[in-house]
Parts: C-alpha cells; sequence; structure tokens
C-alpha cells in the first residue's frame, strides 16, 4: 500500500502498531542490502518526519550518522547502516551530522518494560546518579536491581553499556551548548556532567576529532543566544502536530500562582533542583518543531535534569501518530481525536507540587482550587526575585511542609482533614517512602497513594496519568468523563475504556476537552 507518495511496508506497519520491530531487540544495527534494512531505506527516503528519533543512519562513505529527516543528499542503500540510539551509531566510530543534528532528535515513546526501564535508567544517569563516583552500584540500588542487570538491560535496549551512554548524552548535550549558547567552555563542560574542563577537552576531542573551541568555530556556534546576560536559550524537539494552545491552557488554569505563569500563549515558571534556583521561559516555534526554553544560568549545574523534566511537562516524546491512529478508531473519540491534533497529556514538573494541587482541588472548582494553592505557596514557599511579574515564590518542598502543622495549613482555608493528607503526603516522599517520578511503577505506586489518607483511586490516577507519565492511566470514578460516556456507571467506563489501551491517558484528555467545549458552547447559546 502507499501512504503520502511512499510504499508502507510490512516493517512500517509493525513498527506504528504495538509491537517493536525484531531488529530492535538486541542488535546494535542492521547491514546493508537485507529486508529490514530496505524498509528502514524506504522510510529514510520519505524524510516523513514519523521516524525521527526512531533510528539513526550512518553513511559509510562520509563516517556521519544522521536523522531520517535529515535533508542532505541520499547516499546510496548499500552505503548506509542504521541504528536503534545515537550512542550506537557513535560506538561504531560515525560522527553526527552537522545539519540535522542527531541531539534534538526527539525521544521515543515507551512501548514495553524493558525499553521503558531502559530509558527510566538513561534519565537516572542524565541526572547525575553516576557523577559521585559510586557508579552503577547507586544506580542498580536505586530501581533495585544488581549492577550487572542494568548492564544487560542497558545493553540490550540501546546498543551500548551504562558507562558509553553516559559519555554519548554528556557530549551530545555539550555539543547543543556550544552550537546554540553563547557559554563559555567551561561551563559547557560543567552543564554537560564532566568533571573538569580538561576531561571535557579530552572527551570531546577524541570523538569528534577537534576542540570544542574549534567545534564551536566551524559551527558558527551560539545560534539561538536569547539577549538577556544572565539567561540562554536551548531547544527541545518534538514529533508534530503539538496542540501548543491545549496545552498551556489546562497548565494555566492550574497554576499554582507565584510559582507557575501562563501568559501571551507562553509559560512561565521558578525553578528549585536540589541547591539550585532559577527561572525558565518556554515559548513554541512550530517552524523548527521545537519549544525555545529560556533558562537562568544559575540552573546550568542541573541542566539535563532539568531538560528531562520538561520533556516530561510538556509531553515531548509522544507518539502522536501511534496514538492518534488508535483513539481514531473509536466513535466516542473520533470527532475529539479530529479535532485536537497534537493533543498531549501535561506531566508534571515537580510531582509533590502537583500532588498538593490535587487534594487542594478535591471536590471544588479548579479556579478555587487555584486560590489555595496560590496561598499555600506564598506562606511555605521561600521567595526568588525574577525579572518576570508574577514569579515570585519557589514551590514548596516536601521537606518544609513535613515540619510544619496541619493547623497551619488549615489557617490557609483547607480542611482539617486536607491540611492532614499534606502533611502525610510530604512526610513520604520526604523519607523518600514514596516517589512520584516519570517512570516508577505505576500500579505499586498507586497503591501507595490510596493508603494514604484522603487519597482515593481518582486522585491516584490522575497522579499516575500526570506525574508519574503512565500512558494508560484512567480516572474511571471522574463524573465528568462518566457523563461525556453517557452517564455510566464507573465499571461500564472501565469496560468501555479497554479499546484504547495503552494510551487511555489520552483518551481521557480528549474526553474532558470534548465536555469543555461542550460547556463553552451551552454557555454561549
Amino acid at each position: 500500500m502507499t501512504v503520502n507518495n511512499y510504499r508502507i511496508t510490512t516493517w512500517h506497519l509493525h513498527f506504528l502498531g504495538r509491537k517493536r520491530p525484531l531488529w530492535l531487540l538486541g542488535t546494535d544495527y542492521i547491514p546493508a542490502m537485507t529486508q529490514d534494512s530496505a524498509a528502514l531505506y524506504n522510510a529514510y527516503t520519505s524524510r516523513d518526519p514519523r521516524f525521527d528519533g526512531v533510528f539513526y543512519i550512518g553513511v559509510t562513505s562520509t563516517g556521519i550518522y544522521c536523522r531520517p529527516v535529515c535533508t542532505a543528499k541520499t547516499p546510496k542503500a548499500a552505503n548506509c547502516r542504521f541504528f536503534n540510539s545515537a550512542e550506537s551509531a557513535e560506538k561504531a566510530n560515525f560522527r553526527p551530522c552537522l545539519r540535522c543534528r542527531p541531539e534534538l532528535a526527539p525521544g521515543n515513546a515507551p512501548v514495553d518494560d524493558a525499553s521503558r526501564i531502559a530509558s527510566l535508567i538513561a534519565h537516572r544517569i542524565e541526572e547525575g546518579m553516576l557523577d559521585d563516583g559510586a557508579g552503577l552500584q547507586k544506580v542498580a540500588a536505586h530501581f533495585g536491581w544488581s549492577s550487572r542487570q542494568i548492564r544487560r538491560m542497558v545493553n540490550k535496549e540501546l546498543g551500548v553499556s551504562p558507562i558509553e551512554l553516559v559519555l554519548t548524552r554528556r557530549l551530545l548535550l555539550a555539543k547543543q551548548l556550544l552550537t546554540e549558547t553563547a557559554l563559555p567552555i567551561i561551563d559547557v563542560a560543567y552543564a554537560s556532567g564532566f568533571s573538569s574542563v580538561r576531561r571535557f577537552n579530552d572527551a570531546f576531542s577524541n570523538r569528534y576529532g577537534m576542540p570544542p573551541s574549534r567545534f564551536r568555530k566551524a559551527t558558527d556556534g551560539a545560534a539561538v543566544v536569547t539577549t538577556a546576560l544572565n539567561s540562554f536559550t536551548l531547544q527541545l524537539t518534538y514529533r508534530p502536530p503539538f496542540d501548543w494552545l491545549g496545552m498551556l491552557q489546562f497548565l494555566g488554569a492550574r497554576a499554582m500562582k507565584g510559582v507557575e505563569l501562563v501568559h501571551d500563549d507562553e509559560y512561565f515558571r521558578t525553578v528549585q533542583l536540589g541547591n539550585h534556583t532559577g527561572w525558565i521561559h518556554v515559548r513554541h516555534a512550530p517552524k523548527s518543531r521545537a519549544l525555545l526554553v529560556e533558562l537562568t544560568h544559575s540552573l546550568t549545574p542541573v541542566l539535563p535534569a532539568l531538560l528531562g523534566r520538561l520533556r516530561h511537562l510538556f509531553d515531548l516524546s509522544a507518539r502522536p501518530d501511534i496514538i492518534t491512529a488508535q483513539l481514531a478508531q473509536d466513535p466516542l473519540l473520533a470527532e475529539s481525536v479530529a479535532q485536537n491534533p497534537g493533543l498531549r497529556v501535561p506531566g508534571a514538573f515537580d510531582g509533590f507540587e502537583l500532588v498538593v494541587r490535587a487534594i487542594l482541588g478535591q471536590q471544588i472548582t479548579v479556579k478555587a482550587a487555584t486560590t489555595l494553592a496560590g496561598r499555600f505557596a506564598d506562606a511555605f514557599g521561600d521567595a526568588i526575585h525574577t525579572p518576570h511579574a508574577g514569579l515570585t515564590r519557589l514551590s514548596p518542598t516536601p521537606k518544609r511542609i513535613a515540619a510544619a502543622k496541619p493547623e497551619e495549613i488549615a489557617a490557609l482555608g483547607v480542611t482539617q482533614a486536607r491540611a492532614r493528607s499534606i502533611v502525610v503526603l510530604a512526610e513520604e516522599m520526604h523519607s523518600g517512602r514514596l516517589k512520584l517520578e516519570a517512570g516508577a511503577p505505576a500500579e505499586a505506586t498507586i497503591e501507595q497513594l490510596i493508603a494514604l489518607p484522603g487519597i482515593g483511586p481518582w486522585t491516584a490516577q490522575y497522579i499516575a496519568m500526570r506525574a508519574l507519565r503512565w500512558p494508560d492511566a484512567f480516572p474511571k470514578e471522574d463524573i465528568a468523563l462518566r457523563k461525556k460516556l453517557g452517564g455510566v456507571s464507573a465499571a461500564r467506563a472501565e469496560e468501555l475504556s479497554q479499546a484504547w489501551r495503552p494510551w487511555r491517558s489520552y483518551a481521557t484528555l480528549h474526553l474532558w476537552h470534548a465536555l469543555a467545549r461542550q460547556e463553552t458552547s451551552a454557555a454561549e447559546v
């Protein structure tokens, strides 16, 4: 069959469904002139953006590897080698293309447990879990596995060892900083996770054949630089389409006053990661299929962790093509899917902040909950100075709230029961017994949440949807959702939702959007 003037092969259909192509299950690359390589070459020559970030092409005649959307002259099929990750391509001694810039390729949506876990490990590594000398033992202890299991899982899914993964991720981030910012080389080194400029220079020169300073000159550097003296701007790419306005509408209605702000179709918030504080400003660049993130220099030491959180917040690794193809088949969702192309599930920049907001919002309107959240931030969040009116507070931390008395929170207009719930939640998170972060085990975490006072199944599923980034969360008890489904019971809603798995989080957002449009139309009439 043909779509958009190119042939859709068995491999394409296999990939676009829920299964992964066999070549992704343990091999580093596909050699030329095989059935799989022919299918990949067809995808490459189509320049279809749906395949961006799914695989990479190494060209033996140039020694360079590219993204499937690269606009460079198409090489002969015999000269192409296909890889499932940038790390695998670099391990095979291919250099990243300066035109399509592989470090900007969007990430893959999780499609099975192994890839989800490997991606989670990669994210933890990016956040610096190997930087303090503890090595793989610390990563293994964090996940409850052995270091041998970690090595085997990462190597199987990504084609490289954890150490090779760390180095490649650091170098690709450094390459982006050298190209897009005017940061001094020393700041680029530390922001990328290197412990010294000497180590950075050696690693960069060994990998790319030139020192960082010469690389910056060769690429003209500072391609996207903000005019502010204390901030710089980076790109975060996504697979189109992207419903940016829908994302901002959702986040803006639930913003914690003083901490978050949506203004003129742009997003602002204060940031505290460890001992580092600052602010970010995010705007949409649809022609580049990217978000432009302006951030303060004070956040460069935690840059990998910050960028990871932003990818989760804006759901940048989603696969709208796969999700839409499945949800559009159901008549209950077809109209909403057509009217909301690129709908994403808003994540959470901070899990504790999200849960506090969810508890405050129980059985009251969104507007009333937003008012309470603003009072909460003003009372318990540290003050911060920013150039943006409305950004005045850091989000309250579990440590601060765990030391508070329920009466202090109740004084803000919160019921005693919910005040106690917030304190207990803070104690659980501050102790480390409860982790609300992307990729955490959904079912086990939901059970933990429901066991806490004041958190029921609906709230737990909502938290899983946003804070845990679980694509199959479904708050079947939601009254508005059941109303949209025809006034059905929770049990019937669960039955109807089976056709949407594993994308029930996205189906839920579609149903909420459709109901909001109906209510708006009725009000206008």
